[in-house]
């Protein structure tokens, strides 16, 4: 799929009171912020328009917009967010895409369902069962691209908060795998780039157009994406990754 634009919101004045289960201290907003900037940056490079949006200082965790949609070429999946706090993110996300699709399908409830928990290759969509996305959510989300000639399957996770947190498709099959998902055999059919323990965070890499953007300061992943011919931009997400943050959940692509 070429894409054309992408979804941001700017992190919230209280951003370091979202959620977090990585233990590495509050973020530095204003470096947050120069952060977003060279984000945003680098999805005009790689030939996005952008809708920016403001920050929205009801929900901390607002700048993670990629929870709150699934999208493709066919049609947009909004979500229903699994954590309470927040639900209601996805309201504006939704009048912004009704500008740009036709058919807009929902997950309700009692289904949960986190963007971050939903990975395409091609035609084919894995889903993963974690803290945020519930079975019924997941099985909402299957039955709504079935309907649209896609296929999917489930993957339970035991460590990742999300699917793409430890797995990304980079194209030409070519995988992107940490933790659990380095043997898992649901991907054995898939040429996987395994990363080490100490390079997780740069796991969460994404292909957008001819370019892999990918986190800043993880050497030995970005040296063996590039030695497959893949051209690359670095983006620093320090601040991001002290929130559970990565570069997929920044934008909705499409």
């Amino acid at each position: 799929m070429n894409f054309k634009h992408a979804i941001v919101r700017k992190p919230a004045r209280n951003f370091q009171y979202g959620l977090t289960t990585a233990k590495l201290g509050k973020p530095n907003y204003g470096k947050a912020l120069l952060q977003h900037l060279d984000y945003t940056k680098a999805l005009k490079k790689v030939g996005l328009e952008l809708i920016e949006l403001e920050a929205d200082d009801t929900f901390p965790d607002s700048t993670f917009v990629e929870d709150t949609a699934v999208v493709n070429e066919k049609v947009a999946i909004i979500t229903n967010l699994g954590a309470p706090s927040r639900q209601g993110e996805e309201k504006e996300i939704k009048s912004i895409l009704e500008n740009y699709y036709n058919t807009i399908e929902m997950i309700i409830s009692p289904g949960t369902l986190d963007g971050g928990d939903v990975l395409k290759i091609e035609n084919h969509y894995y889903i993963g069962i974690s803290l945020r996305t519930n079975s019924e959510g997941a099985n909402q989300l299957t039955r709504i691209l079935n309907n649209y000639g896609y296929t999917c399957s489930t993957i339970p996770l035991i460590n990742f908060l999300h699917l793409k947190s430890g797995i990304s498709y980079i194209g030409d099959n070519n995988l992107i795998v940490a933790g659990e998902f380095k043997d898992n055999p649901i991907f054995k059919r898939f040429n996987k780039i395994k990363v080490e323990k100490e390079e997780i965070h740069a796991t969460n890499s994404i292909l957008i157009n001819d370019y892999i953007l990918t986190p800043k300061g993880y050497d030995k992943l970005l040296k063996v994406i590039s030695d497959l011919g893949y051209k690359t931009l670095e983006i620093d997400t320090s601040e991001f990754r002290k929130m559970d943050g990565g570069l997929s959940c920044l934008s909705i692509r499409f």
